[in-house]
């Protein structure tokens, strides 16, 4: 009998097992190699042990002494040999600005000698090295383990002091954009369900061929590429674009005085909410669809007038589409690349961008997985107040 009931439940839990597996593959093995890589810095550790051994031991107030050079040259040589030195010498680069070139320098310098002091070899090949802070670069790129990018990703840092201080305000750079992705993020999805509200009770109450109609239109952006879009919004809101000629024609904007629309955060917010404006319709009008209408007339035949049956009878009943269509539009905002890079310009990037940039300009994969795993943590957090607030229990997707 028992055999009997859970041959259906492991058949039907059978069926869930690709969804299983593409979630992992898809989601949860990229973040845990992003979690990861954001911690784990093993290149240096494992390109200079010798080396850093010896650091472990340096008070870290003058420059150490001739073995710790000694240690260091042999090593870099070795490095130069098997043509390694670039990948370590920017690493330790991030630390300390200029240890690039002091790293390739030494190098080179020391390339096939024995000299008698390793310490005037190594300050002749570069100045960097009588400095102590040049070996206390070198023995913090070394650390395996740390939370360096981290700090760097929400702009904290040690002060001289050893205290954790805020960076300078023309260098707080990651917080500025995260403040501005999660702000332009919530603006974009009140301005959605202000523009999908009234669409989807059009579509909902609307006779089949209206709807059908207006439906195609809302589901047509799926059918069409995101670059095209954006394109097409580039058209439309440049100086002399569609948008800026409406305007001068209808008299609300002197010819001499266009509005800037585009490569700035007006553009940004713009082509994103078109973007995202079916993710809210769609919920919503699924639930507009499952309202029936003898709620309002029995609160119209009890006097109630069109405001008060709104009010007090069909908005609590949208609420779960309400909330559905707003979070998937902000999940989705927070996330937007392709429109802040090729709208946004200066003011109107996102923090993806910046994820981006030292994804592939900079090279700096640690810090671009520890900005990942902060952008995630500020999407779970949100959600999870946003299900204290409204219970996902009530949203409907469908």
């Amino acid at each position: 009998m028992a055999a009997a009931l859970n041959g259906p439940k492991w058949r039907a839990a059978s069926l869930t097992l690709p969804l299983v597996v593409f979630i992992g593959v898809a989601l949860v093995l990229p973040t845990g190699w992003l979690a990861v890589r954001s911690v784990y810095q093993p290149l240096v550790a494992d390109a200079l042990p010798e080396t850093l051994a010896l650091l472990e031991a340096w008070d870290g107030q003058e420059a150490p002494g001739e073995a710790v050079y000694r240690s260091a040259g042999g090593e870099f040589r070795q490095l130069l040999e098997r043509r390694a030195i670039s990948s370590v010498a920017t690493r330790v680069n991030r630390e300390r600005s200029g240890m690039h070139s002091a790293i390739i320098r030494a190098a080179r310098q020391l390339r096939g000698k024995q000299p008698d002091s390793w310490r005037e070899a190594m300050i002749e090949a570069h100045s960097a090295w009588a400095d102590a802070q040049a070996w206390e670069a070198l023995r913090q790129a070394g650390q395996r383990f740390t939370l360096r990018h981290y700090l760097h990703a929400i702009d904290l840092e040690w002060n001289a002091a050893g205290a954790l201080v805020l960076r300078e305000e023309g260098r707080r750079i990651h917080l500025t954009l995260l403040g501005r992705t999660l702000l332009t993020s919530f603006a974009v999805s009140m301005i959605c369900l202000a523009l999908g509200y009234p669409l989807a009770y059009f579509i909902a109450h609307s006779p089949r061929r209206w709807a059908n109609l207006a439906l195609l239109a809302i589901l047509l952006q799926f059918w069409i590429s995101m670059l095209v879009r954006t394109t097409a919004w580039i058209v439309m809101l440049q100086n002399q674009g569609f948008a800026n000629d409406l305007l001068v024609a209808v008299g609300l904007v002197p010819n001499d005085e266009r509005l800037s629309l585009i490569y700035n955060m007006t553009g940004t917010i713009i082509s994103t909410t078109h973007a995202l404006l079916p993710f809210l319709v769609l919920p919503l009008y699924s639930v507009m669809r499952s309202i029936p209408p003898q709620y309002t007339r029995a609160a119209a035949s009890l006097g109630a007038n069109s405001w008060q049956r709104f009010v007090h009878v069909y908005w609590p009943q949208t609420l779960p589409g309400v909330a559905a269509g707003t979070m998937l539009v902000f999940m989705l905002s927070i996330g937007q690349y392709v429109t802040p890079t090729l709208i946004g310009g200066q003011s109107g990037q996102f923090f993806s961008n910046v994820i981006d940039y030292h994804m592939q300009k900079t090279l700096n994969w640690s810090l671009a997985a520890a900005l990942n795993i902060v952008l995630l943590f500020c999407a779970l957090t949100l959600l999870v107040a946003y299900s204290r607030l409204v219970g996902l229990k009530r949203l409907q997707l469908s």
